[in-house]
């Protein structure tokens, strides 16, 4: 695990603000022994904040939690193509971002990151329902709307309530690694690597009866990435033909069967360098990369590091 320091998050709720996009990041980064994260549920002023679906929250803190946090969470909230955020929240979280914090939105808390203009040219992502609305409201941003979560370094979005739980989990996997992002996800019970697109869960006229399939081949083959993976290992897995595999494939991962095994590959060969001495040579083999030099080729290309500086983060300070 690299040297630890405290990670210092603020979950902002704003009026109308959705249940399960509060608690997602809440109990993600909760305080814990092995998760150095403390969490700060706030508003634009301290006290009761209405919220949607018959709830209301009551926040210790006001904006000041946002000059005090290294990531910002801002869930959801409901009517957000109808109701603007706050100016004095849009200040604060522009403030934030200037000194260097991380702002990630959950489903709808992408239109008050919008509304900032830091998502301005750059690609971001909200919940299906309202991608259209919010690419009308905010022309200069790019939606994506076939992906669970956007990461845009600084900037963060992310899809309905659920997709949260990606986002999180990837914030994790970049601040401490892959196996903590895996620890956590065993906690809350969710997939630890859920590369799906968000169009799977757009309603249909006919039904997509290929879906529990596809995931079960996924499933499948991330307890077999050392072995040799190739399209129509994966389609006959899948009982379709490898043309109508690689075709939906991609429809519902954003990715073709083979970039999927590759980076799946790759995040088993980070956890290996993070959980065990074994030499990239030995890991690479085990991941299904084939050689030392495949794997830091993939891991220079993917990920902009080598393995050793990568093993390096995870050993430095032990």
């Amino acid at each position: 695990m690299p040297a630890s320091r405290l990670h210092r998050v603020a979950v902002l709720v704003l009026e109308g603000a959705k249940p399960l996009d509060v608690g997602i990041p809440a109990q993600v980064f909760t305080t814990r022994a092995s998760m150095p994260y403390e969490v700060r549920v706030c508003g634009a002023t301290p006290g009761l904040v209405a919220g949607g679906d018959g709830l209301a929250y009551y926040v210790a803190h006001g904006l000041d939690a946002l000059a005090w946090a290294d990531i910002v969470f801002i869930p959801g909230y409901r009517v957000p193509d109808r109701d603007d955020p706050p100016q004095a929240v849009v200040d604060a979280l522009i403030t934030a971002h200037g000194r260097g914090a991380r702002l990630a939105a959950i489903s709808t808390g992408a239109f008050a990151l919008a509304a900032t203009g830091l998502l301005d040219g750059r690609r971001a992502t909200t919940h299906w329902h309202y991608t259209r609305a919010l690419a009308a409201r905010y022309p200069l941003v790019q939606v994506d709307e076939n992906v669970l979560f956007v990461d845009e370094g600084s900037v963060l979005t992310s899809a309905g309530a659920a997709s949260g739980i990606d986002l999180c989990l990837h914030i994790l996997r970049g601040d401490l690694g892959v196996a903590a992002s895996n620890h956590a996800a065993r906690r809350l019970v969710a997939a630890p690597y859920r590369s799906g697109g968000q169009a799977q869960y757009v309603p249909r006229s006919v039904p997509e009866p290929l879906g529990e399939r596809f995931a079960a081949t996924r499933e499948w083959a991330l307890h077999r990435l050392g072995e040799p993976l190739t399209l129509d290992t994966l389609a006959r897995q899948a009982e379709v033909s490898p043309r109508t595999f690689s075709r939906r494939f991609v429809e519902e991962t954003g990715y073709t069967p083979m970039q999927w095994v590759m980076r799946a590959r790759v995040d088993l060969a980070r956890e290996l360098l993070e959980r065990s001495q074994r030499s990239v040579e030995q890991i690479a083999a085990d991941a299904g990369l084939g050689t030392g030099a495949n794997l830091r080729l993939h891991f220079q290309r993917i990920l902009g590091t080598t393995p050793s500086e990568y093993r390096s983060t995870f050993t430095r300070g032990e």
